[in-house]
């Protein structure tokens, strides 16, 4: 079982910039691709960026490409996602997740990972 920890959400105005960090609780974290998605009020969880294992391929989303990157930290125990350049569509409560052991790929969807945090909520507004 991972346990996933997420922080470093906040209220930020337009334009500016944060990096959420995700806690992992398991010492084989290496061996997992990791996920970040977001949920805002009304909508359906969507992908944002992801990992493979060890942390040389990463994928993602349209809407964010050149502005989030995501990384992973695999003697530490946690993936980042620095966020730039950050617009009021990003508001949305944002989730680690962390797939399938062992798995070279990494995934887009939510139903291909098997572990979440409790999420931490990102507001850009001014």
């Amino acid at each position: 079982q991972v346990q996933l920890v997420e922080s470093g959400g906040g209220l930020v105005q337009p334009g500016g910039s944060l990096r959420l960090s995700c806690a992992a609780s398991e010492r084989t974290f290496r061996n997992y691709p990791m996920g970040w998605f977001r949920q805002a009020p009304g909508k359906e969880r969507e992908f944002v960026a992801a990992i493979n294992l060890s942390g040389d391929r990463t994928d993602y989303a349209d809407s964010v490409k050149d502005r989030f990157s995501i990384s992973k930290y695999n003697a530490l125990n946690t993936v980042h996602l620095q966020m730039n350049s950050l617009k009021p569509e990003d508001t949305a409560v944002y989730y680690c997740a962390a797939g399938s052991q062992y798995s070279q790929n990494y995934f887009t969807r939510a139903a291909e990972y098997d572990y979440w945090g409790r999420g931490t909520q990102v507001t850009v507004s001014s």
